[in-house]
């Protein structure tokens, strides 16, 4: 009989039921053990896991004997925290959602837990896994002759409300460009293989959540933005975000350009979404421009219906959850490390003090 690896969840939101969709999807994978302060959302996530044990405290999950894995899905500000704390405790394959840390002073914090745990640590960076970004990221470097400039636009729907309204406020997300964007400045890291050595970005509050108050306070979460990035190699790369574009028919469109050609991706937004008087939603692609000879080829690239159930990230749950196994059973590597998403955040804090005082910031 196929070996069941029981992983334990902490942070049972609506990106927690998206891991536990996924994770049930994998034939050697299920969520034992389930773990968050609002009692009743962990009631109901033990339920869409068919049966996980809720637990009382972190502490108590770790002390069960047959616990293989972590994955935390926790508001951003408590991640650096329940890190330490694992630590402390017991070593196991950990994922952690993005981003790792929200506040600048945590960075040596990350370092530390780095430096110091025994235990394989992937950061979830679901766009990577995307199938048609991850096409794009195959195919870039022949498709461009060596990438000399990189463009991601991200038009899409306003931050969701979460328990406890975190995301409003700078304070609990680290900032947009932080929460939102960290995916971003991973995907230029990745994409352009270089290190970012200048940061200027453009950002602020323009449409959402102005008329909201909570505890008396209005939301102080940006909702648009454009961030330059220079890397070591000479490429540039640029962010345009805006969060008040639902409209839109993809919501993600990347561009990759070259001395040879252009390569860009389209991916369209959550399914549940789509209007359905609208017909099918739009189809995932890719087009290949090469300048010589001049054909632009548009390659459609579907995502499994089953996967799309599961989420809202066009399928890359689920490949991330699939690699993420393999780590567990010890066959893997990780593919997103503590420094993967340390750097990404620092990018993300870059830009926020960019945009917040004006200036480039050298990183």
């Amino acid at each position: 009989m196929l070996k069941k690896f029981k992983y334990g969840l902490i942070g049972c939101g609506m990106m927690g039921n998206e891991h536990i969709h996924n994770i049930a999807l994998l034939d050697a994978a299920e969520v034992g053990y389930v773990f968050d302060p609002d009692v009743e959302l962990a009631e109901h996530a033990a339920k869409v896991a068919g049966g996980a044990v809720v637990t009382s405290s972190i502490a108590d999950m770790l002390s069960q004997d047959d616990l293989d894995a972590l994955v935390i899905v926790s508001p951003n500000f408590l991640h650096v925290r329940q890190l330490q704390e694992i630590a402390s405790l017991r070593t196991l394959p950990i994922l952690v959602e993005k981003p790792l840390y929200t506040d600048p002073a945590d960075a040596t914090a990350i370092a530390a837990f780095a430096t110091d745990y025994d235990g394989p640590v992937w950061v979830a960076m679901e766009y990577r896994y995307m199938p048609p970004v991850a096409a794009l990221i195959e195919q870039a470097e022949e498709a461009t002759g060596g990438i000399k400039m990189l463009t991601i636009r991200e038009h899409r729907f306003p931050f969701l409300p979460k328990i406890g309204d975190w995301n409003r406020f700078n304070a609990q997300t680290g900032g947009t460009l932080v929460e939102k964007c960290c995916h971003f400045f991973d995907l230029m890291r990745l994409i352009l293989k270089s290190e970012p050595v200048r940061v200027m970005a453009s950002a602020g509050q323009s449409v959402n959540h102005l008329d909201e108050t909570y505890g008396g306070a209005v939301p102080d979460i940006w909702d648009n933005g454009y961030v330059i990035v220079d890397f070591e190699n000479g490429a540039r790369a640029m962010l345009e975000l805006c969060m008040f574009a639902e409209g839109a028919d993809y919501q993600e469109q990347i561009s990759a350009v070259g001395p040879k050609g252009k390569i860009e991706t389209f991916v369209p937004g959550p399914g549940r979404f789509w209007p359905e008087d609208l017909g099918e939603a739009p189809v995932p692609h890719i087009i290949n421009s090469p300048r010589n000879p001049k054909r632009p080829q548009r390659i459609e690239i579907p995502v499994d219906p089953t996967l799309l159930a599961a989420g809202d990230h066009n399928g890359s749950t689920f490949y991330q959850h699939q690699r993420f196994l393999a780590v567990v059973q010890g066959v893997g590597e990780v593919d997103v490390t503590v420094d993967d998403g340390a750097r990404a955040v620092a990018m993300g804090l870059a830009a926020q003090q960019s945009a917040r005082e004006g200036r480039s910031i050298t990183l």
